[in-house]
């Protein structure tokens, strides 16, 4: 009896179609894709970022000069710097102007002596005489010292001016250097996230470019996939011959002969062959033996 097969095949122009597909398929991937173009990149550090680090390095330990010159003038002579180069001028001035003052009053005294009828130079008018002499010497010295107190004062007060200034200054210019670094680092900030942006956006069309073709072909198979997916295929037929008497016996006598050789008794390997034997008789063909000894 003939065996019938029947297979449900694609219609042609799909076959043809996937053939291409699978064509194109290995051509594009047999091509290595070259990933520099799309890679991420950072974008640099923008020059005001730099001039922004430079400034931070810079400003460490920037104010230890106005501590220092705040350090002078706080020790004992540090009023020395701001005493007036005139200081001496002044004094000299006061005194000279007290002395004049003094020696007429000396003179007044000696004119009272002599239109007293006193002898210059005597005992009432020395006595006078030393006495405001004392008190103008002791006046002369209130003066002076007055004058150099007074004057020692502000250089003092301006000595402590000074000081605070310097103290202030460096205290405050950190603050100063952390602003100025602070809009360096915003404005530099800002032109390098542009620069990044155009890093991205050249990196993301570098990779359309790349992908392209493969995004095509990705949506080509979709489309092969689909029409073969709705596309009734097509029915082919084939027929097989019927075995030959020869192939029927074969086949029946070694599966008799499996079956007997399992028994595990002497004769069950004669009962195989004889089974054998029995069934080419059947196919009209010579026994076993007869093949396996060379008889014709």
């Amino acid at each position: 009896m003939a065996i019938q097969e029947t297979r449900t095949l694609p219609a042609q122009f799909i076959t043809d179609i996937g053939k291409d597909y699978a064509t194109q398929l290995k051509g594009l991937t047999s091509i290595p894709l070259d990933t520099d173009k799309f890679a991420p990149k950072v974008a640099a550090q923008d020059p005001m970022q730099a001039q922004a680090y430079q400034l931070g390095q810079a400003g460490v330990g920037a104010y230890e000069p106005y501590l220092t010159q705040a350090a002078a003038y706080s020790g004992p002579t540090g009023y020395q710097q701001f005493t007036s180069p005139y200081q001496q001028d002044v004094i000299d001035a006061t005194m000279a102007d007290f002395d004049a003052q003094s020696q007429k009053g000396l003179a007044g005294i000696g004119q009272q002596a002599a239109l007293s009828g006193q002898f210059l130079g005597g005992g009432r008018e020395g006595v006078q005489r030393a006495e405001y002499q004392a008190l103008s010497d002791r006046n002369r010295a209130s003066m002076l010292a007055q004058l150099r107190q007074q004057m020692f004062g502000q250089a003092q007060q301006g000595a402590q001016t000074a000081y605070g200034q310097q103290m202030q200054m460096g205290q405050q210019l950190p603050a100063w250097q952390a602003a100025d670094i602070s809009q360096l680092g915003q404005l530099g900030a800002i032109q390098q996230a542009q620069e990044q942006a155009q890093l991205g956006a050249t990196q993301e069309a570098n990779r359309l470019t790349a992908m392209e073709p493969y995004e095509r072909l990705g949506q080509y198979g979709t489309g092969v996939t689909q029409l073969i997916q709705g596309m009734p295929g097509q029915y082919g037929t084939s027929v097989m011959p019927n075995p030959t008497p020869l192939q029927t016996a074969l086949g029946t006598g070694a599966v008799l002969g499996g079956i007997y050789g399992n028994l595990g008794n002497r004769g069950g390997t004669n009962l195989a062959q004889s089974t054998t034997n029995a069934g080419l008789n059947m196919a009209g063909a010579p026994p076993v033996g007869h093949y396996l000894f060379g008889h014709t």
